[in-house]
């Protein structure tokens, strides 16, 4: 092949790349198809490793996506290295040797003098970071071959570009979706702040309510809906006067009766069509139904009570059955559970009672996580096996125990949500998971961080100041990775990932370690 042919060759090469990432999503595999094309092109000596790596807000570049190279979460070196100044705004491709030395990629599998192309991406001016495709020793590029490379730079550019716009798209989606059912949070918070009941139990009940969608195999869609609408489910009580409301006693029938139009107080107060309020609308209204049709306000029947309702209603009572009262003490679990199948077909849909039983190991443990008392340092917690993931990025093992149980078992669910996010960026389900499961993350480690706190608060621990400090710093941190999203959708996840992996085992090892004192204070 001569020059002239070359030159066409590379020529075409760009403008297939372009056409071809017109719908590509998945950053890895365009490295893995731009390989496949560059060695059809004989006076182009690439190896099969590549990576793309772009800036975040702190200008340190993270390796976003890579073709025979391990990838970031097994590359801990990348993290925090950035470019000299003096090359942050080349626009020309360029070879770089030894690539062990670029300062963002540490290698593995690779020779030590393997030089590679650092190919600059921009965005009208602004970089955007690099890709590196690695080359063979003995190949030294020409004018030509180095103009061919600038050019595929920006086609490259193009594509990461037009990337990066979709995700953050996706990130301003959900920032929609979290402005839209604002208000119904809000509103759910209201009532619950006149209750005599704990915000716990909104959280418990909602998350029964989604551990049991998920056991009757309930779409995602409507999964995501109930988690959002189940907290509005007593919203009618802001209706309801003080006397009754907040009567430490049991209800005479009377004040019973006026107790029961809660149910249509909610179901005026969430007027309207849309999906997530009408979805609001009938739990509010219906989870006192009961599946023999003998239950308030309608006496529906069956099927025909909506099925987040049924789900709410179970959940409800169960929350309500094992849980301290001012008039009663709580159930033990068991005498719970038997109530439950006692209702089944009577009370309760026997599928939500099926789903229920499935669904035990997960709600045993949202018990234990979401407790309204403050946690005994000796008191032992057993919980099923099930409940835990044992295949994690984030790995538990006996040497981060710290001998408080309860503290344990909210540390295991911290690294489950951080196994949860690695899911999502090693599948590449994209920004707007993402940023749900960041968003789960932040609202659970202010359930943990309040419920240690309490604890060491309770046993007069002389480093809670300490605590609270690193406490506040980590919500802090979530905040600006969340941030982050908006910045660069691609980089975050990652950033994350890393710095969850760090912080939460140097803390747990160092600082919550510390904590067994307390198994002598109580």
């Amino acid at each position: 092949m001569n020059k002239d042919q070359e030159i066409l060759a590379v020529s075409r090469l760009v403008f297939e790349l372009t056409t071809m990432g017109q719908a590509e999503t998945d950053l890895d595999g365009l490295l893995a198809k731009l390989h496949g094309l560059l060695v059809t092109l004989p006076g182009i000596h690439v190896l099969p490793h590549s990576a793309i790596l772009l800036y975040n807000p702190r200008r340190h570049l993270i390796q976003i996506a890579q073709f025979g190279l391990p990838a970031a979460w097994e590359n801990p070196v990348q993290r925090g290295n950035s470019r000299p100044e003096a090359e942050l705004h080349a626009d020309i491709a360029y070879v770089a040797t030894p690539a062990t030395h670029h300062p963002a990629l540490s290698v593995s599998g690779i020779d030590d003098q393997a030089p590679c192309f650092v190919l600059p991406l921009a965005d009208d001016g602004r970089q955007l970071g690099e890709a590196l495709l690695f080359i063979a020793p003995e190949w030294r590029p020409d004018a030509i071959e180095v103009e061919f490379m600038t050019d595929l730079s920006r086609a490259l550019s193009m594509l990461v570009s037009r990337r990066l716009m979709n995700e953050t798209l996706r990130v301003r989606e959900v920032e929609l979706e979290d402005a839209r059912t604002d208000a119904i949070r809000r509103l759910g918070a209201a009532s619950e702040y006149r209750d005599n009941e704990t915000g716990m139990h909104v959280m418990r009940m909602t998350h029964f309510a989604t551990a049991i969608a998920k056991a009757m195999d309930l779409p995602l869609e409507m999964r995501e809906m109930l988690a959002i609408c189940a907290p509005m489910h007593d919203v009618g009580k802001i209706g309801i006067a003080d006397a009754i409301l907040l009567k430490p006693g049991r209800l005479t029938p009377d004040e019973y009766e006026v107790m029961k139009t809660h149910t249509e107080i909610g179901e005026r107060l969430l007027g309207g069509n849309d999906a997530l309020i009408a979805a609001a609308r009938d739990i509010a209204a219906y989870h006192h139904e009961r599946w023999d049709g003998t239950g308030y306000p309608y006496g529906l029947r069956g099927e025909a009570i909506p099925v987040l309702a049924r789900i709410c209603a179970l959940a409800d009572v169960f929350d309500a059955l094992t849980s301290i009262r001012p008039y009663k003490r709580p159930w033990p679990m068991e005498d719970a559970i038997a109530y439950l199948h006692k209702e089944s077909g009577t009370y309760f849909d026997p599928a939500v009672v099926a789903a229920f039983d499935r669904a035990l190991p997960e709600i045993s443990r949202i018990r234990e996580l979401y407790r309204d008392d403050i946690i005994d340092p000796n008191q032992a917690v057993s919980l099923p096996a099930s409940a835990y993931r044992a295949d994690g990025w984030v790995a538990w093992d006996a040497s981060l125990s710290i001998g408080i149980d309860a503290i344990d078992e909210h540390h295991r669910y911290l690294f489950d949500l951080t196994n949860d996010l690695f899911d999502v960026v090693q599948e590449k389900r994209g920004a707007r998971e993402v940023a749900r499961v960041l968003k789960a993350l932040d609202q659970y480690t202010q359930v943990h961080f309040r419920a240690e706190e309490r604890m060491m608060d309770h046993y007069g621990y002389t480093e809670q100041t300490r605590q609270h400090d690193q406490h506040r710093s980590f919500e802090e941190k979530l905040e600006e990775f969340y941030a982050e999203l908006h910045d660069n959708p691609l980089t975050a996840p990652f950033d994350t990932l890393l710095y969850l992996r760090g912080w939460l085992i140097h803390h747990i090892k160092v600082e919550d370690a510390k904590l067994a004192v307390l198994r002598d204070a109580a």
